[in-house]
Parts: structure tokens; sequence; C-alpha cells
């Protein structure tokens, strides 16, 4: 993780592609102490989603000025070079949580159903089949499937029921087990994710 000071700062911020969260943060402050390993356990969870750097404030005292900091710990999100959003003082690991999924998700929620889409019209392409020409029952199917995937942990299709027994469930993750059948039958599966 790299630690910014006044010199990098700008550069730092600038250089990356994703959204950066700076850590504002003192040796001798001790909620700091407790927040920067949630904040880096959290930078695991997100798995790259986000870019954690660590600024500590009494190197850098032109940049806690330019933010107004006068209270640690404080946590600024930047997007595309810019501060976009922030908290002061230490917060519970699942309110980080979800403020950051609703901060940088907007950003995934395009890369990461492209990713999907383009996962399934692979499989599609192996398997003799296509993809729905229909690009917005697509995105709708996609849209299923990742809400899906956040509320059970598995991709399940979104027009089969889940009962909450994951062995009763697997049969249920798309590609499922029953749409090759259908696409014979019917010419596509179930969802109409599939066609022939």
């Amino acid at each position: 993780m790299t630690e910014i000071t006044d010199e990098n700062f700008e550069k730092e911020i600038a250089a990356s592609q994703k959204p950066i969260l700076v850590d504002f943060f003192a040796d001798w402050c001790n909620p700091c102490s407790v927040l920067g390993p949630i904040l880096e356990k959290i930078s695991k969870d997100f798995e790259g989603r986000f870019v954690l750097l660590k600024a500590n404030l009494d190197n850098i005292p032109l940049t806690a000025q330019k933010f107004n900091i006068d209270v640690i710990p404080t946590v600024i999100l930047f997007k595309d070079g810019k501060s976009v959003d922030g908290f002061v003082g230490l917060q519970p690991e699942p309110v980080i949580k979800k403020w950051l999924e609703e901060k940088i998700g907007e950003d995934d929620k395009d890369s990461s159903a492209e990713k999907i889409i383009a996962e399934y019209a692979e499989y599609a392409k192996q398997n003799g089949f296509q993809l729905n020409p229909d690009k917005g029952v697509v995105e709708k199917i996609v849209k299923g499937l990742v809400m899906n995937e956040k509320k059970y942990g598995q991709r399940y299709c979104p027009c089969r029921r889940v009962a909450g027994n994951l062995e009763e469930d697997k049969s249920k993750i798309c590609p499922c087990i029953y749409h090759r059948e259908e696409i014979e039958k019917l010419g596509h599966c179930l969802c109409n994710l599939f066609v022939r």
C-alpha cells in the first residue's frame, strides 16, 4: 500500500483508473489505529475495485489544509482525480462496506454486467447456441443474476424459485441444468437468455 505525501498526492490520485480511498490518519490517533485494519480488510474483500492509500497527517500538512482535514480519522473517496465523498471518525465495517457499495457500485455495474454477458456469450458459442439477440432482455436477465448472486451468493437463474437450500438450489445456478433441454424443445431456455 502506498503512503502518500504532499509531493506525490496529486500524482497518485490522478494516476488511478479506479476509485481511490484515502485514509487520513496519524500514528498517535487511537481510532485511526482501529480503522486502518478495517479499511485494509475491506480493500481485500472488494478485490481491487478501489485503491486504498494511507496519508499520515503529520507528513502532509499542505494536503490536509487543502481538504480542510482537522479531525482524524478522515476518509475521502476520489474518482477521476476529484473528491466525491467521505466520512469522519471510526465507522463499523458493515457501514463502510455499504457506503462503498453505494459509491463505487455504480461504476462496477456496467463493467461486471459486460463481463458476465461476455462470459455467457462465449459459453453459448462453445455449446452451439447464442445469447438472445435482444440486448435489453439479456441485460435484464443479467441484472437478476447479479441480484441473486448478491442475495444468495450464486448466480441463480432469475426465472426459477430459490429455496435457500444450497444442495437443492445447485441445479438452478446459471447456466442451469435445464437449459439445454429447453433450448432443444422451445428454441430458448426458460428465462430467454440462451436461444438456438
